[in-house]
């Protein structure tokens, strides 16, 4: 009988592996969280609305809220002035933008890893300065030239991705001095002259200048972009659906296609009304989908977003964290002389001011404005496109207007204030919603 009182009570505790709920608001989250591809595709258009919600209440804002706010820059300032979304002004903005926008390219990378580098505007001015001196004092070819500034660039990345990955020290203290010695080679290499001025119908020259007149250009290239993108979409979905993973319909993939188709074509039409594609774009594209590609569908890639996580459990899954981190800061250095060469193509000159001013603050602030966190392990390389297009466009629109310089500096320091700020409350919501 014993027995069986005992047996009893035994039966009445509450087993001891139960959880305990520390956070319901976190439990909640964790139990109503739907897979985006199963709550679109059990609940039709409506379910975009839904996903909407949710990605709202767990501070999943992703490039929301720079793509609202480049919609009202462009309102507003097609308001005060009708010039602004003219074919000139757009084919201006997007030439504009290639050279800052190569150089955040890099910055992803870095940010990525939850890092910083000071230097890519000094050596995208010492890598301009380099292809200069080579091309057009020393005679040597143009190709040569530019090969030679690029590798320059991505050594340099990689010596101080050795300082940092290697001996050590702060990423921080070993870009900034890397930014005060990479100043001074540049005006050391240009001279007392400190100009130097580029064949306009170099290399160099024609990468800013170059535009693909015939309509058909813009149009294919917008009808490539669409296909690749909707084959891809429906390709990987149809591997994820024989998988038995959570896939999107294809109503899903039309209705994406259909918006990038509406964007690509749009585009492609004010270019045909100004003087047609440019080069310095289609470059610029074509970097933009090579390093997403890099980065999304690569385990290199995955090594990179892991590192941004944490450091500590990178190593104890075996990923060589000093071999990637040297990588990475090559990357930059790498993009930043890319930019450089587009920066020298813009004035054709390579000049002591190259990579000085505000272009390492519009460098950094185009990838965090675009939706690359600070904190690392979360951003895209097409991050740094939206950023850009926000920091260009808004120094376009202050022109138009003749607003002084100090305004702008003001303007973009204001923009740049409250994408951080987004950026640490998403990640307070995240935490609140046991997402991070």
């Amino acid at each position: 009988m014993s027995i069986d009182k005992t047996s009893a009570n035994l039966d009445k505790t509450p087993p001891q592996d139960d959880p305990v709920v520390e956070n319901p608001e976190a439990a909640a989250a964790a139990v109503t969280a739907v897979d985006p591809r199963l709550l679109v595709q059990q609940e039709g258009l409506i379910g975009y609305w839904h996903e909407f919600k949710r990605k709202m209440k767990a501070g999943e804002l992703g490039s929301i809220p720079v793509v609202l706010g480049l919609a009202i820059i462009c309102i507003i300032f097609q308001v005060l002035n009708s010039n602004f979304l003219s074919a000139q002004n757009i084919n201006d903005i997007t030439i504009t933008m290639v050279g800052t926008g190569m150089i955040s390219v890099g910055i992803v990378f870095v940010l990525l890893l939850g890092e910083i580098d000071l230097s890519v505007g000094s050596v995208s001015g010492a890598a301009s300065a380099l292809a200069g001196v080579l091309a057009v004092n020393q005679g040597w070819p143009e190709w040569t030239a530019v090969l030679i500034a690029v590798a320059a660039g991505i050594a340099i990345g990689a010596l101080h991705g050795f300082f940092f990955a290697v001996l050590g020290a702060p990423a921080f203290a070993v870009t900034l001095a890397g930014l005060l010695f990479w100043l001074g080679f540049m005006l050391k290499v240009l001279g007392a002259d400190g100009t130097i001025n580029l064949d306009p119908n170099g290399l160099v020259g024609k990468l800013t200048t170059y535009y693909f007149s015939d309509v058909a250009a813009a149009y294919g290239l917008a009808v490539v972009v669409v296909a690749v993108f909707f084959l891809t979409s429906f390709l990987g979905n149809r591997r994820r659906q024989a998988a038995g993973i959570p896939f999107r319909p294809l109503s899903d993939t039309i209705v994406r296609t259909v918006l990038l188709a509406v964007i690509s074509f749009a585009a492609a039409f004010m270019y045909n009304q100004y003087k047609g594609l440019p080069l310095a774009t289609v470059i610029f594209l074509a970097f933009l989908i090579g390093t997403d590609f890099v980065l999304r569908r690569t385990s290199y890639g995955r090594k990179i977003f892991a590192l941004g996580g944490s450091v500590e459990a990178s190593r104890r899954a075996g990923i060589n964290v000093t071999a990637v981190r040297i990588s990475v800061f090559a990357i930059s250095g790498g993009f930043a002389a890319i930019g450089g060469l587009f920066l020298a193509s813009k004035i054709a000159s390579a000049n002591q001011s190259a990579g000085t001013g505000d272009l390492l603050m519009n460098a950094i602030a185009a990838a965090v404005i675009g939706g690359t966190s600070l904190f690392g392990g979360r951003g895209r390389t097409w991050n740094a496109l939206l950023g850009v297009l926000v920091i260009v466009s808004i120094q376009y629109g202050l022109q138009l207007e003749s607003i002084a310089e100090p305004v702008k500096y003001m303007i973009t320091a204001a923009v740049l204030l409250t994408t951080v700020v987004i950026d640490s409350i998403t990640r307070k919501t995240q935490k609140t919603a046991g997402r991070a």
